[in-house]
């Protein structure tokens, strides 16, 4: 089932506890190959370095009117970065391909860049379905079994 209703606003406190409960769903956790953190941690990165960072574009995604997640962008280095995270209940559904289209309508610094779990392989078809293309220059370390995407500004070319 698919959802033609998918929206993006900013973050509100709120919104924390759900993307906390996200995080811990241990599907989820297994396919991003990602540890969750404790709810403090949790909390304290989200408030500080996410919602704290005045360079990073962050909000929350909204599928029929209920929080099915949140994506993201910051700056790693001289690298701009893209990631999202969608609650269980929203996979399968074209919302994290709404929702990706609508975010990058927003977050327009190309290239932008995606690391997802290799063995994601729904992260990776969906990022490559908006563009997203295998980096194949060096500087970034990624970790062993993850991928480095590039989404390059199609009028730069593809140096």
């Amino acid at each position: 089932m698919t959802t033609n209703d998918v929206r993006l606003r900013p973050v509100q406190d709120d919104d924390l506890e759900l993307f906390l409960a996200y995080e811990h769903d241990p599907e989820a956790a297994r396919r991003s190959r990602f540890t969750p953190r404790p709810r403090e941690a949790f909390l304290r990165h989200w408030r500080e370095r996410v919602l704290g960072n005045p360079s990073g574009r962050v909000r929350t995604v909204v599928a029929d009117g209920e929080v099915a997640g949140n994506i993201v962008a910051w700056w790693e280095g001289e690298r701009r970065f893209t990631g999202y995270w969608l609650g269980r209940a929203y996979w399968g559904r074209g919302i994290g391909s709404r929702a990706l289209a609508l975010f990058l309508q927003e977050e327009t610094v190309r290239p932008l860049f995606a690391d997802p779990f290799a063995g994601n392989r729904a992260s990776v078809r969906l990022l490559e379905k908006s563009g997203f293309v295998p980096y194949e220059g060096a500087g970034h370390a990624v970790d062993e079994g993850f991928v480095l995407l590039v989404l390059r500004d199609p009028a730069a070319g593809a140096p």
